[in-house]
């Protein structure tokens, strides 16, 4: 990391990363690789496309996104 501020630029990452593994990867069993990337192939669909986020006052990423010019 050189330059100011470049510590902070991995902060949206490692948050993303902490949601998954706290509403995800902890609480589910997966019995090998291919059930866990399923499993993960469906949480950020849900991500994404249902749950709301409070860093963008509730709305979903899917609508911020599809905003954009």
């Amino acid at each position: 990391m050189d330059g100011r501020g470049r510590a902070t630029d991995n902060a949206y990452i490692e948050r993303l990363w902490r949601s998954v593994k706290y509403e995800f990867v902890y609480l589910y069993e997966h019995r090998d690789g291919r059930q866990l990337h399923q499993g993960l192939d469906g949480y950020f669909r849900y991500y994404n496309n249902e749950r709301d986020h409070s860093s963008i006052d509730y709305q979903l990423p899917r609508d911020i996104y599809h905003m954009r010019p």
